[in-house]
């Protein structure tokens, strides 16, 4: 399942923890507070004044992350 920028903030750090610190590097230190649960990556990337096309290559971003992560598990 990929990562939207619809997506709660709470539902992509579900995917992987090491995403927080992501988040926490681009200056996003909400991930903990309570709106976190509520708001989507869009939603509290805008509060945070980023731009839509900083959403837009933060979900690209997020997404290859994943993608590369899952492809360096060994397989048994």
């Amino acid at each position: 399942m990929e990562i939207t920028k619809d997506m709660l903030v709470t539902e992509i750090l579900e995917k992987d923890m090491e995403i927080a610190g992501m988040l926490m590097q681009m200056g996003m230190h909400c991930i903990g507070c309570i709106a976190a649960s509520g708001e989507s990556l869009e939603q509290a990337m805008y509060v945070h004044g980023f731009t839509p096309e900083d959403v837009d290559k933060t979900v690209e971003d997020l997404n290859l992350f994943l993608k590369n992560k899952a492809e360096a598990q060994p397989e048994f």
